[in-house]
């Protein structure tokens, strides 16, 4: 099988040799070149065609964001953003996502080699990832967003109601912070409480939090643990913490937990959805969405043994179809979905009008 060739640009002649040799070292990959600006990379890759860019952000003559965009409306291809571990990072790594790049890896603020070498696993995975990842062209994202999924629902169903005891469990990884925004922009404002594990370094989560909170009509925050679940609200798991459903007396509230990574994660879809069968069974709606593992898998089945409905992202519109496809190949599925029509379907299956609803 042909190695994976990949092309660094960092301005950075250290990050440049520190990831040449990380990704040389492993089996399936390996550096055809190394540029240190937009401009030699452009050459680049018109010479050597190579199948994964790792690309910087802050870089002289253009910067990352600047000669992403170009690219991913002139030659779309899946690159790894190389962004710092900074609240300013973290921003241009959303927008870098928003822009078409799989993924990302947090460069350590301090120690780099060290840093670098710790991740090297990391780096390898997200490149590989990357490699057999669907590509989201920026015109294709804008396309996939619909208007008010409440709009589109039957009446008889706005006439029903949703209750408030429902709720709404999702969990993401590769591709997550798009697909997340994509399903929460298409919901009312006064939609179940949301709670959402999303795989991502703590120093992201609540830049992600914020940044849906600017863009939906329901409010985003970071989730503290101990608050109180309302509807027209959203809890995105804390980077360094797993979310969990918990009740005090007749209230949902969330907790959160610093036990031991599961599925290697921290925060876990597992540990969210596991929490959600527990304590409220048949009120929640499980969405998983686009991402790399099977984490989330083993917690939607328990979540649909439970009584709950669930709902999985299609592979057409997924980046990478590895949770979804996981947790379908395990029974816990009730529908398969493209992400334009994940909010209604959600919506629907909230209705109260029973699971013969959904499917009409």
């Amino acid at each position: 099988m042909d190695k994976i060739s990949v092309l660094v640009v960092d301005d950075s002649a250290l990050i440049r040799k520190l990831l040449t040799d990380i990704i040389n070292s492993q089996p399936d990959m390996e550096v055809i070149g190394a540029a240190p600006d937009p401009l030699a990379a452009r050459e680049m890759i018109r010479t050597l065609n190579p199948d994964v860019l790792t690309l910087d952000i802050e870089m002289p003559k253009m910067d990352g964001l600047e000669f992403l965009e170009k690219l991913m409306r002139l030659r779309p291809m899946p690159v790894v953003m190389v962004s710092t571990l900074t609240e300013q990072g973290s921003e241009a790594t959303l927008r870098a996502l928003e822009l078409g790049a799989v993924d990302f890896v947090a460069k350590p603020k301090m120690d780099i080699r060290h840093g670098l070498e710790t991740y090297a696993d990391e780096i390898a995975n997200k490149i590989r990832v990357a490699r057999a990842a669907r590509i989201r062209r920026p015109d294709t994202v804008a396309s996939n967003r619909s208007h008010d999924a409440s709009e589109s629902l039957p009446a008889v169903f706005k006439r029903h109601g949703m209750s408030t005891e429902k709720l709404i469990i999702v969990g993401a990884s590769t591709g997550g912070t798009e697909a997340i925004k994509d399903f929460m922009i298409n919901l009312p404002p006064d939609c179940p409480g949301i709670l959402i594990a999303q795989h991502m370094p703590e120093t992201f989560t609540r830049t992600f939090a914020e940044r849906l909170d600017r863009l939906c009509k329901i409010q985003v925050a970071e989730a503290q643990g101990g608050e109180r679940v309302l509807p027209g609200h959203a809890y995105i798991a804390p980077g360094h913490s797993h979310l969990l459903l918990k009740k005090s007396g007749a209230n949902y509230v969330t907790e959160l937990s610093q036990a031991d990574p599961v599925n290697r994660h921290r925060p876990s879809v597992d540990v969210l959805f596991r929490s959600a069968a527990q304590y409220a069974g048949k009120n929640a709606v499980g969405v998983i969405l686009t991402g790399m593992g099977k984490d989330g898998a083993a917690g939607m089945l328990a979540m649909r043994q439970a009584g709950a409905y669930n709902l999985a992202q299609d592979e057409a519109s997924c980046v990478v179809f590895g949770m979804p496809r996981e947790a379908i190949a395990v029974g816990a599925v009730d529908e398969v979905v493209p992400l334009k029509d994940m909010a209604k379907r959600v919506l629907v299956a909230l209705s109260g009008m029973g699971k013969q609803a959904v499917r009409v």
